[in-house]
């Protein structure tokens, strides 16, 4: 080993094991001053966040977490959470620097959220829609099990009460540490997407915020029936050094924009913060007046979304029949092969009521 290769092996050892330092402005809950991204500009946090996080010199819009542009967007008081309870697991005990499970604790911890997505029903000016809006502050915004099916569980709502919806995309894309399970959920979600879209003749709306990047780009972000986007977000599925090192050419400036984006016909509009909860509702009014619509309907063997009222409704009725069973006089009969008829035969009646009172 050189002297050059030691040094920077020392260098390298004396980052690693240096103190990491939290910003405290890093999610703008915390500190009173913040820097903007493009201009370097100091900003005051509080008239920051009138302003809807954007900046006062350039006009650049900083990040937002998913509680803000739910206040953005939303009308006051009409804010109903879905699936608000579903938290993720570590089914592959994934582990790199800290232990994947760890990392879950301590974004749930920093941003009060089960996972990187908020899903729910409100109203848009008097117009009731389906929203889901993705947190970059929770593990880079990424898609895990979670995210699929808390984004699926809002498609499937929206198709049988038919509810415009939007769904906002703040992702860095499939995680990781959930492997083949992260990138399944963007088959289930196109799939939910293909009834919602084109069975059931509603409304999809995909709003895209820097970033919006790999597995989510390659999936819901990109098939809405209009896709709007923020001025100067990075929209891409490779990162740009990737795509440069693949094509040996240099990329425009602006490649992966959505300005560039929207020169090559892949939005459909670039529109404001500050302008975005107007335009979607002359957008979903206008949708909603256009003449010649085609009703939809939901193909057989959809079923509607059964919801935790039911779920508790279902559980209590099982352990009662349990109950019933246990207490019943095959349970001290002698005769073997009886007995397991009569509870295979219990078992079948006991699924068929459940499935009688979840049509209910």
């Amino acid at each position: 080993m050189s002297i050059l290769d030691w040094i920077e092996d020392q260098k390298k050892l004396k980052l690693l094991n240096a103190p990491k330092y939290n910003h405290p402005a890093s999610d703008g809950s915390k500190g009173l001053w913040t820097r903007c991204d493009h201009c370097g500009v100091i900003l005051y946090i509080k008239h920051l966040k009138e302003n809807r996080r954007v900046c006062f010199g350039c006009g650049y819009h900083l990040q937002m977490n998913s509680q803000e542009r739910i206040d953005h967007l939303i009308d006051v008081g009409t804010w109903r959470l879905l699936d608000e309870t579903v938290s993720p697991c570590d089914p592959l005990q994934f582990w790199d620097q800290k232990a994947y499970i760890d990392r879950l604790k301590e974004s749930q911890e920093r941003t009060g959220l089960q996972d990187a997505i908020q899903t729910g029903t409100g109203m848009l000016y008097d117009i009731p829609i389906a929203l889901g809006v993705m947190d970059f502050y929770f593990m880079g915004g990424s898609m895990g099990s979670v995210v699929g099916e808390k984004i699926t569980r809002l498609i499937e709502y929206a198709t049988q009460e038919g509810l415009t919806l939007i769904l906002v995309c703040a992702s860095g894309g499939a995680r990781m540490q959930e492997g083949v399970l992260s990138l399944m959920q963007m088959a289930k979600i196109s799939g939910a997407l293909q009834i919602y879209q084109s069975c059931a003749n509603l409304l999809y709306i995909s709003i895209l915020t820097s970033p919006t990047t790999g597995g989510v780009t390659a999936s819901f972000a990109m098939l809405g029936d209009l896709i709007f986007a923020e001025p100067k977000a990075l929209i891409g599925f490779a990162g740009r050094r990737v795509i440069e090192q693949t094509l040996q050419e240099q990329l425009p400036d602006d490649f992966q924009t959505s300005e560039y984006l929207l020169h090559h016909g892949l939005l459909d509009l670039i529109i404001p913060r500050s302008f975005l909860k107007s335009a979607l509702v002359e957008t979903i009014t206008l949708y909603k007046d256009a003449p010649l619509k085609r009703s939809g309907n939901i193909p057989y063997g959809i079923q509607q979304n059964v919801n935790f009222i039911t779920e508790e409704k279902n559980r209590r009725k099982l352990s009662k029949k349990t109950l019933e069973y246990e207490n019943s006089e095959f349970k001290d009969s002698e005769n073997t092969n009886l007995r397991f008829f009569m509870s295979f035969q219990n078992i079948l009646k006991i699924a068929r009521s459940i499935n009688s009172w979840s049509k209910k």
